[in-house]
């Protein structure tokens, strides 16, 4: 009996070591999963343009066409960012495959310097992987001094394979939004927008 008992303690033993492995084994998969999630769902969404994800180019299409969709503009600040910020145009039209420029305007209203940085995306979401920038300010630091202005441009187009997209012949307009958060922990003390003209 008691050699029986001590094969019987020693494969339970052994069973418990292995449910205790395999459950550590699954914990450090899942964990790791979580952390390949988030480049993997950024490439997606990049690629689909899903979540209205921007795409990004380094030049635009040497030529336009005929189709014309309406850019509207929106410009919003989260709570514990003392600016005001928006758009300088709130709607523009352009031709599918014309590069065009707005400006956003952002200013410190506080009386100490606030670093900003932000996130973006274009409504209606399918459009998103349409909507093409050459330029843009988001997710750079913007460091603002009390009371400073500064005007940031966007340089986009809209891409002309949208034209091969019958879904979407009826879509006339989208959106493209920015809202500024609040950087607690700024990566420079000095950090700042690339080519920020001052006004």
């Amino acid at each position: 009996m008691s050699a029986g008992g001590d094969m019987d303690g020693k494969d339970q033993s052994r069973s418990h070591a292995w449910v205790a492995v395999s459950c550590l084994g699954i914990a450090a998969f899942m964990l790791g999963a979580a952390y390949a999630a988030v480049p993997l769902y950024d490439m997606f969404c990049r690629a689909t343009g899903y979540g209205g994800t921007t795409q990004v180019a380094v030049s635009a299409p040497t030529q336009a066409l005929g189709r014309e969709i309406s850019v509207r503009f929106d410009g919003n600040v989260a709570p514990g960012l003392a600016w005001t910020f928006g758009p300088e145009t709130n709607v523009m039209t352009v031709k599918v495959g014309e590069s065009k420029l707005v400006f956003f305007k952002a200013k410190n209203v506080s009386d100490k310097p606030l670093v900003g940085t932000a996130s973006y995306n274009v409504t209606p979401d399918q459009m998103g992987a349409y909507f093409t920038k050459i330029q843009c300010f988001c997710f750079t630091e913007q460091r603002l001094a009390p009371g400073e202005e500064i005007d940031m441009p966007v340089s986009f187009f809209v891409d002309p394979s949208l034209v091969e997209n019958h879904e979407l012949d009826r879509m006339g307009q989208l959106t493209l939004s920015y809202t500024f958060h609040p950087v607690k922990e700024p990566k420079s003390a000095s950090a700042t927008a690339a080519e920020k003209p001052r006004t």
